[in-house]
């Protein structure tokens, strides 16, 4: 991907994995990992060809990450979904700090600005140096999510390999 999209705008490489990453079929974490709330990290979700809303964010997270976007504009964005009544994932992408944020996300291959995703609740979001609580702003590590910091030590693991 990266040789594909070399020069490719920060825009243009949101659009592109956000539609590759959803290629990906959705197997809920009961039926995928005997679990009942797993975060897998890329290569399980790739390699087992099935991921939930944790994983397609995640994975998206990361790719874009490799792909050369600063970490400083992207999220994962933990969200009430309204249409499905459920707690969901998204990855949100922030241009400038106080900007509407992009949506990428497994329910739709189309990125579209927070401010448009009305379905959509933000409750906290974080990466990989800092946490957000919608109501409270910033708020401490990304370590203190006991589910990230288990799928950072299996990816840690799994590039050690």
């Amino acid at each position: 991907m990266r040789r594909t999209h070399a020069g490719a705008s920060d825009a243009e490489l949101l659009v592109a994995v956000n539609r590759v990453i959803n290629r990906i079929p959705f197997i809920d974490d009961a039926t995928h990992w005997g679990e009942k709330d797993y975060w897998a990290t890329p290569a399980e979700a790739v390699a087992s060809n099935g991921a939930d809303c944790e994983d397609f964010a995640i994975a998206k997270y990361f790719l874009l990450k490799e792909l050369g976007v600063p970490i400083s504009r992207l999220r994962m964005t933990y969200v009430k979904a309204v249409k499905l009544n459920q707690p969901h994932m998204v990855l949100t992408y922030y241009p400038r700090p106080d900007a509407d944020p992009l949506v990428l996300d497994n329910l739709e291959d189309t990125v579209r600005p927070a401010s448009q995703r009305t379905d959509l609740i933000p409750v906290y979001s974080f990466n990989d140096e800092e946490v957000w609580i919608e109501a409270r702003g910033r708020s401490g590590s990304p370590r203190q999510i006991r589910n990230w910091s288990l799928l950072l030590q299996r990816l840690d693991r799994e590039l050690a390999t």
